[in-house]
C-alpha cells in the first residue's frame, strides 16, 4: 500500500470534503466523483492523490511510520523553502539559519480558500506565521480526474534582494524503484551528490538501478515509467530536476519493505539555478502530474 492504512481508512470514511486528524496533524480530505486528495496543514503537504478510475493506491507514496510532531512526514510532496537541502547562502541574513530544506515543511499552514476548479478542487494555503523577514510564500493545489498541479509562489515583501532555492519534493509511488526509467534527461548535465557533486553528462535515458541523488540542469518535461504506469511530470519555473532514492542508506522513518515503493522526481531551484528576487517580485515554482501517452 502506498499510503498508511490509517490514512486510507480516513479517506474511505470521507464523503465529499472534510477536516480530520491523522498522525497528530490536521488534514484536509476530499473523496469525490473526480477522485481523492489529502493535504496536511503541517507543511501544506499534499499526502495523497488518486484520480477516479485509476485503479491504483494513489500516485504518491507516504511512509507507513511517520515521525511524531514536531518532525516532518516523509512522503507526498513536501515543500522545501526558501532553500533546498543545506544551500543556505552566505548573505549574513538571520533567515539563513534553520533546518535542512528550510522551515516551510514543518510550519503550520492555514487553508485560506477551497474552490471548485475544472471539475475538481483548488486549494489556497499560506503559513500561519512569518517564515522569512522579506519573503511570503503561498501554495495553490489543483486536483481533478486528469491531473495534480501545485504552485509554490514566493512574493518579495521586503526592501533588499534575496537569493532563494527550493523544491517540490515529490515522492512518486512506483512498483519497484530500481526497475524505473526516467525519460527526458538524455544528454543533460548533472551533479552527482553521491560522488562529491561531480559534474557529469547523462548518457541515454536514466534507468534507476540503485540509490542515487542527482541534480540535473534541465527544464524538460519528464516521464516516469515503472512498467505499469507512465507518469508525465511537467515543471514550471524550474531549471533543476532532482532525482533521489536513498538506496540502502534508509532514513529512520522508512521501513525497508516500503523503501522500494517510491522514487523522488522533483521540480526544483538549486545551486544550479538559484532565484534572485527583488522587492515586489514573485517567483512561481510548479509541478504538474498527469498520465503520459503509452510509449510508441
Amino acid at each position: 500500500m502506498m499510503i498508511p492504512r490509517s490514512l486510507r481508512t480516513l479517506l474511505d470514511e470521507t464523503r465529499g470534503r472534510r477536516r480530520a486528524e491523522w498522525a497528530g496533524r490536521e488534514v484536509w480530505l476530499a473523496n469525490e466523483a473526480w477522485g481523492e486528495l489529502a493535504v496536511s496543514l503541517q507543511g501544506a503537504q499534499v499526502l495523497h492523490y488518486l484520480p477516479a478510475g485509476d485503479g491504483s493506491d494513489g500516485w504518491l507514496w507516504v511512509t507507513p511510520t511517520p515521525q511524531a510532531l514536531p518532525g516532518a512526514i516523509r512522503g507526498g510532496i513536501p515543500l522545501c523553502w526558501p532553500w533546498f537541502a543545506d544551500d543556505r547562502y552566505a548573505d549574513e541574513s538571520p533567515d539563513r539559519s534553520g533546518p535542512f530544506h528550510g522551515p516551510a515543511r514543518k510550519a503550520d499552514w492555514r487553508l485560506d480558500a477551497v474552490d471548485d476548479h475544472e471539475e475538481g478542487v483548488e486549494l489556497h494555503l499560506s503559513p500561519e506565521g512569518r517564515l522569512h523577514t522579506q519573503l511570503a510564500p503561498r501554495l495553490v493545489v489543483q486536483a481533478n480526474a486528469r491531473r495534480l498541479h501545485l504552485e509554490l509562489i514566493t512574493e518579495h515583501v521586503g526592501e533588499t534582494p534575496v537569493k532563494i532555492s527550493g523544491a517540490l519534493h515529490s515522492y512518486l509511488a512506483v512498483g519497484d524503484a530500481f526497475a524505473c526509467r526516467v525519460e527526458g534527461l538524455a544528454g543533460a548535465r548533472y551533479l552527482d551528490k553521491l560522488a562529491g557533486f561531480a559534474e557529469r553528462d547523462q548518457q541515454g535515458e536514466l534507468g534507476v538501478r540503485g540509490g542515487l541523488d542527482r541534480i540535473y540542469h534541465s527544464n524538460a518535461e519528464l516521464t516516469l515509467d515503472d512498467g505499469s504506469r507512465r507518469l508525465r511530470i511537467a515543471r514550471q519555473g524550474s531549471d533543476s530536476a532532482v532525482i533521489w532514492h536513498p538506496g540502502e542508506a534508509l532514513p529512520d522513518d522508512t521501513p525497508e519493505e516500503a523503501a522500494r515503493r517510491f522514487l523522488c522526481v522533483e521540480s526544483a531551484n538549486t545551486r544550479l539555478d538559484p532565484v534572485w528576487l527583488v522587492p515586489g517580485a514573485q517567483h512561481l515554482l510548479g509541478t504538474t502530474l498527469s498520465v503520459a501517452d503509452a510509449a510508441s
